[in-house]
């Protein structure tokens, strides 16, 4: 030990020699070195070891005698922990600090600032990572060699000690790889933390800091380097143990220095996923709640803590989750009065900015999941002012936020909030008058709950849909499956719409409806299951075959099973489970459990009978259709049967089920063996003796009917639907058939067609019935078709003496003078004409039928008479050329002049050359043509056409397209569907008029249409044409406003077919749907299209008043100039500035990535810094020159500049400097211009608001209550206004002006105010020296008055 001793002394003295400026080999201070670092080590260890003081008294003696101080080894330790390697640098930071803890040691001469933050950097410095250290070798150890021999004398001295620390420094602290290992630094932070029991650092508030942020440091750097859990724990104990020493009152203000403490792991526990956030959040709930208890101003930290979290929070989904998961860690053990203070904070924060509203909305869902009865189920009286309440309160709030993120997570967290507070019966029923669905409860935020659900049912935005439904299903199962139509239905539409398959690709949200069928559908809930059925059907027709295979799946579970179910349970041999009266009261219901009867009554409905089929089809061609539903629906069509005849009712009144001879004739098609034949032919022969006798005739031809009769024609309506089902399903099964029976049925089918009798949807059925029998029951091809064609040919003969007779009778009635006379009903020639006429309807429906089974027909017989009828009482030669009728059969037979038509085309369809003669005909029918009816068929027909002969149409479609504006709305819906088809399917392109001509289908007077509208413009345009909207934009605005006025937009289509498709004028209604048709296209727009939108906006409209192109004289001009004025200010043009990016950001966010959120915060960055350049090159002095321009024609369009023009500078208030630098006397005219332009509408505004209550207050008598209630909308007027500065001083000036006018008439008591010239100069008299004063005002409103300024001003002039 004497020698490690000298050696140190040896080596202080030489620092000092080298460091004295008088020596002229000088150098800067060295650090101490490595062998120096071991003996002082080793003379320490001793000295605690052995508790001998001696060897270190006699160290600080010697430094005493060499006239060195403790200052002299402090400072070369310190530039030890400063430089070398990591093992050297914590060797010294060791040493460092077992001087402190040596027996007598100066503490307070050790101690130093920047030697203590020296330790700290030692300490970080050796968790950074490095590449790996090289093994020692003897050249390392020759240049040691050297280093140490130019020290005098020392190299032989420290060789040994040199080889023991590479010893030391290879075996404990290297592993074989280099890398360091943590262990290494226990020593250091263990003697770290007796140091800071010793030395009070509340004198070093720096030297706290430090240590406090290098401590957080610590636990998060050596988790990236820490190799194994345990040793990772024990570091950071240590840690937490110097943390917990730095809190004692010793080391300055406790509240200070926590606040440190939390400020420095605040990062940590907001950290993703790691180790040292889970030590922050441990030490945070343990020891600094510990040190809370015992001190107040600690307790006032920490129980702030959360709110800070929550304020430094990341918006990123991920981050958020885990910061809400710490927040809520932190805030579980807190006392209970610091909870709700917390709670009552975040309900604070919903009312915040966005990425706060988002925080917020997180946290409720969370506290309310985690902190003990949200509601306060266990407090009977205190249930009002729960803390749950007011959470629940502010997330429905959150529900109509602006931002579509914030909207979309408040509604999934209120619907995961409903569904986890359902489960316990106290908190559900407190939970049902909060929602405002109680019975007897406070309705809180309930009143519009249904309201609400049905706005964010139509959101725009997907994710906000998708967790409207979510919610939706989980207030179905609270309220046990009770929910409101409205909503119901707002949601079924919403979702899916009431889109024909054409123009209808739907999304993937839509597949949710999946969730809702089994909160619902469960409850039997007739409403439930219907729009259940309009809406998931649908989903067949989607694009995604795994959602085609889920909509499969759900048909199948709950209908196709549930209905198989009921059927076996309801067979007829089983007998009845109730009694006749029981059956008779409640119906047959009764019989059919979970509503089977309603689901296939609404199978029939016109709009899910299609997706039925297709479901049926998809699903027998997979053979997943089993026997066990064609057993069932027969046994539902025998018991429905059996009951009937068992109550003694006729027979012929007896009707099936609705819906079960649908269904059943769409699965036998695939299920062919599990059908009866016997069934089938029982219900053939009743449906067809009993049916055929309730024929249907032409209207003229009805007579005169009573209740009864009435009645038997509609059972003769519904007969006639289930043998159209009936022989569909006889069609499918026919290769299962007998011989014998076949070939009666296909006979007797035959015979029925020849009567032409039928209603026409029995013509198909039997036309296609009788071809299938043929085919099937024919050994080959050829000998089927060749059946066909006979009796196809029989069939086309007898039609045709149908018609010639027919026409015939006309020409005889014409000739005769009496076919104009109004027929008798009751004479003898009117009965036959109506007879002739109701089989001729029937004879051209059956044409029709017969040329799409089959085409190749002969057709030659039949066309000239098909000619001759829809050409009647046409003047044109072109089109009569052969002989006929002058009189018009449109008015007189107007059901055979449409079925004529339909007939003709279809037979155009199979033959092109006589396609080519009559599609001009059908064209200029559609557009003369007064019936609604055939301008419907016309369009299907030319639709047909298009796919056809698509070069003969494409001339034609704009023709077609003015059906757009139809007077019918079922003309302008068919238009609409099949135009939007042919488009998808590209056999019609969008040029020319045709996408102006859609344009005001998005402001249809019909729902309906305008749903297809919105779908088609905004889901299917935006995807397959989007640049559409863009290219398209400006004409759009000449165009609706039916302006000619510019010289580069002429119309070539003429101004009556352009103002045709105009919305003209400047009223409010007009003004509204086209702002609604231009916000609709901005829509559709890419940020960059909004950009260049804008720019046109100002260079071919804007750009053009100004110059002289567009005619601001006229009001067509005037309107356009005005919408574009509106255009430019409204929110839909405008980029969204980095303000606005948190809310994006979120929204994104939801949708479902970060890497597209930051992708987007940087287009939105470069996108703003576009609009600024475009804003300073283009737009400002576009303005200018117009602004001059107008107001030199005094045009009444200055206002909606000033306006636009405030608007788009709103954003830039700042900019303004740079944007008008070339001309500062213009920014300031500006400027001007601008506070003048509001000045003035806000004393319009105000003018307007004094005149309403003063008129409101002058009528009110001096009742209490209406004194009362005029205060009350006074008060409702002043909170409403009070935000709007300019606005409220306004009404403050024009309140006094209207003041003073009223005294000043009350002092000339009424008297007229004399002219100029009778006035001498007035002189007034003071009150003040009278002690009778003979005014009759008082004093000060006189001397108010002398005071007061003028009220009329140039502005308001």
């Amino acid at each position: 030990m004497e020698e490690c001793i000298c050696r140190i002394i040896t080596e202080l003295e030489e620092f000092r020699h080298l460091d004295n400026p008088t020596n002229p080999h000088s150098q800067p201070q060295q650090p101490l070195s490595e062998p120096t670092l071991l003996d002082l080590q080793t003379l320490l260890d001793h000295t605690l070891a052995s508790n001998d003081f001696e060897l270190l008294d006699r160290l600080y003696d010697d430094l005493s005698s060499k006239s060195l101080s403790p200052n002299h080894l402090v400072r070369p330790i310190a530039l030890a922990m400063d430089s070398g390697p990591s093992h050297s640098s914590l060797l010294a930071s060791k040493v460092y600090l077992s001087l402190f803890l040596s027996p007598n040691a100066p503490v307070f001469t050790l101690f130093t600032p920047m030697s203590f933050l020296s330790l700290l950097r030692s300490i970080c410095r050796s968790l950074k990572r490095r590449p790996a250290v090289p093994p020692p070798d003897t050249q390392g150890e020759g240049s040691h060699a050297v280093v140490n021999r130019k020290r005098k004398g020392s190299g032989k001295r420290g060789r040994g000690s040199r080889n023991n620390a590479r010893d030391y420094h290879t075996k404990d602290v290297e592993n074989e790889e280099g890398d360091f290992d943590v262990r290494a630094l226990f020593p250091v932070l263990e003697r770290l933390e007796l140091v800071v029991g010793l030395i009070h650092l509340d004198r070093f508030p720096d030297s706290l800091k430090s240590l406090v942020q290098t401590v957080a440091e610590i636990s998060v750097m050596a988790a990236e380097v820490c190799g194994n859990s345990g040793a990772y724990n024990r570091l950071t104990g240590l840690c937490s143990r110097v943390l917990s020493e730095v809190l004692r009152p010793e080391h300055g203000e406790q509240a200070s220095t926590a606040a440190e403490v939390l400020k420095s792991l605040s990062p940590i526990i907001l950290r993703l996923k790691s180790q040292a956030r889970t030590f922050a959040l441990r030490f945070v709930m343990n020891q600094m709640m510990g040190f809370a208890k015992g001190s107040e101003g600690v307790k006032k930290v920490v129980v702030n803590l959360p709110r800070y979290l929550a304020q430094k929070a990341q918006e990123k989904s991920e981050a958020r989750a885990l910061a809400v998961e710490s927040i809520v860690e932190i805030v579980k053990v807190m006392e209970f009065r610091d909870q709700i203070g917390f709670v009552d904070y975040v309900a604070k924060m919903t009312q915040g900015k966005a990425n706060h509203r988002l925080m917020a909305v997180d946290l409720i869902l969370v506290l309310m999941l985690s902190l003990r009865d949200p509601l306060g189920a266990e407090l009977d009286n205190e249930v009002k002012n729960s803390w749950g309440l007011r959470c629940i309160e502010a997330l429905v709030l959150r529900c109509s936020d602006v931002s579509a993120g914030i909207r979309a997570r408040a509604l999934s967290n209120l619907a995961q909030l409903v569904g986890s507070l359902a489960g316990d019966d106290r908190a559900r029923s407190i939970l049902k008058e909060v929602m405002g669905f109680g019975g007897s409860g406070e309705r809180r935020v309930g009143g519009g709950m249904n309201a609400l659900l049905q706005k964010r049912c139509m959101d725009e935005k997907a994710a906000v849909r998708k967790a409207a439904l979510l919610l939706i299903t989980k207030l179905t199962a609270l309220l046990g499956g009770a929910i409101d139509g409205i909503v119901l239905k707002t949601m079924s539409r919403a979702l899916l719409g009431n889109f024909s398959s054409s123009c209808h690709p739907l999304s993937t949200d839509t597949i949710l409806l999946a969730k809702y069928e089994h909160a619902n559908l469960t409850f039997s809930d007739e409403s439930v299951t219907m729009e259940w059925l309009h809406s998931v059907p649908h989903l067949i027709t989607d694009n995604e075959s795994s959602i085609q295979e889920e909509c499969e799946n759900l048909f199948l579970e709950l209908v196709l099973d549930r209905i198989s179910r009921a059927g076996s349970t309801s067979s007829p041999q089983n007998g009845p489970v109730f009694s006749d009266s029981t059956i008779k009261a409640k119906g047959m219901e009764v019989l059919f459990p979970e509503g089977v009867l309603g689901l296939l009554r609404e199978l029939c409905n016109g709009e899910v009978t299609p997706w039925v089929k297709k479901i049926c089809a998809s699903l027998g061609k997979k053979k997943r259709l089993k026997h066990k539903i064609v057993i069932a629906l027969q046994n539902i069509v025998r018991t429905s049967e059996s009951l009937w005849l068992r109550q003694s009712m006729p027979i012929e009144k007896w009707t099936a089920p609705p819906g079960a001879w649908l269904l059943l004739s769409e699965v036998s098609a695939y299920l062919p063996k599990a059908v009866d034949w016997e069934f089938l032919h029982h219900h053939w022969q009743l449906l067809d003796n009993y049916g055929a006798r309730g024929e249907l005739k032409d209207p003229l031809a009805q007579g005169d009917s009573d209740e009864k009769e009435e009645g038997m024609e509609s059972n003769s309506v519904a007969w006639a639907g289930d043998r159209v089902y009936l022989l569909q399903t006889i069609s499918n099964v026919s290769v299962e058939l007998p011989p014998e029976p076949a070939a009666d049925l296909a006979h007797n089918l035959l015979k029925r067609i020849e009567q032409f009798n039928m209603h026409s949807t029995e013509v198909n059925a039997h036309v296609k019935a009788l071809r299938t029998l043929c085919k099937r029951k024919a050994s080959n091809l050829e000998e089927s078709d060749a059946l066909v064609m006979k009796w196809v040919g029989q069939l086309l003969s007898k039609a045709s003496r149908i018609l010639e007779n027919y026409v015939s009778e006309i020409s005889d009635s014409t000739k005769r003078g009496s076919f104009l006379t109004p027929p008798s009903r009751k004479g003898k020639r009117a009965g036959v004409k109506s007879k002739l006429l109701s089989e001729a309807v029937a004879a051209v429906y059956t044409v029709g039928s017969l040329v799409i089974v089959c085409p190749s027909a002969d057709m030659s017989a039949i066309t000239p008479l098909l000619h001759t009828i829809i050409t009647s009482g046409n003047s044109d030669q072109k089109w009569n050329k052969l002989p006929g009728t002058t009189v018009s059969l449109e008015q007189t037979a107007p059901s055979l002049y449409i079925q004529a038509w339909l007939t003709m085309g279809k037979i155009c369809l199979a033959d092109g050359n006589l396609a080519k003669k009559y599609i001009p005909l059908f064209v200029r029918m559609l557009e003369k043509s007064d019936s609604a009816a055939l301008r419907n068929n016309l369009v299907v027909m030319m639709a047909d056409f298009c796919v056809r002969y698509t070069a003969l149409v494409d001339c034609y479609i704009a023709k077609i397209a003015k059906c757009l504006c139809d007077p019918c709305e079922l003309v302008r819906r068919q238009t609409f569907i099949l135009l939007s088809r042919l488009l998808q399917r590209d056999y019609v392109k969008w040029r020319g008029v045709l996408f102006l001509r859609f344009l005001l289908s998005l402001v249809d007077e019909s729902e309906n249409i305008r749903h297809l509208a919105d779908y088609l413009f905004g889901s299917i345009l935006k995807v397959k044409a989007p640049l559409l909207a863009y290219n398209s934009f400006v004409e759009a605005i000449f165009v609706l406003n039916d302006c000619h006025a510019h010289n580069g937009h002429s119309d070539s289509h003429g101004s009556k077919e352009s103002r045709f498709f105009s919305i003209r004028g400047n009223d409010e209604d007009s003004r509204s749907k086209r702002m609604h048709i231009y916000m609709s296209l901005l829509k559709q727009m890419a940020p960059e299209h909004l950009l260049a939108t804008f720019a046109k906006l100002c260079a071919e409209i804007l750009a053009a008043a100004s110059d002289g192109m567009l005619n601001i004289e006229d009001i067509t001009g005037q309107s356009v100039l005005q919408d574009a004025f509106r255009i430019l200010a409204c929110k839909e043009i405008r980029i969204p500035s980095n303000r606005a990016s948190s809310s994006e950001l979120a929204d994104i966010d939801e949708e479902g990535g970060d890497n597209g959120a930051s992708g987007a915060a940087d287009r939105g960055k470069a996108i703003t810094q576009a609009v600024r350049k475009g804003l300073i090159h283009n737009t400002i002095p576009i303005f200018i020159e117009l602004k001059r321009l107008l107001e030199s024609k005094n045009s009444p369009l200055i206002g909606s500049l000033m306006e636009c023009l405030r608007i788009l500078l709103k954003d830039y208030k700042n900019e303004i400097d740079d944007i008008l630098v070339a001309d500062k006397q213009l920014q300031k005219e500006l400027v001007y211009d601008m506070q003048k332009y509001d000045s003035a509408k806000a004393k319009s505004t105000a003018a307007e608001a004094v005149a309403k209550m003063q008129k409101s207050s002058s009528y009110q008598s001096p009742d209490v209550s209406k004194v009362t209630s005029g205060k009350a909308s006074q008060n409702k007027l002043t909170d409403k206004l009070k935000n709007d500065s300019k606005l409220a001083s306004a009404i403050a000036d024009a309140a006094a002006a209207a003041t003073a006018r009223s005294v000043l008439r009350e002092v000339n008591k009424g008297a007229s105010t004399p002219p100029l010239s009778s006035l001498s100069v007035p002189k007034l008299k003071s009150c003040r020296d009278r002690s009778t004063s003979q005014c009759d005002r008082p004093v000060d409103i006189l001397e108010s008055l002398r005071k007061r300024q003028s009220f009329d001003s140039d502005e308001e002039n």
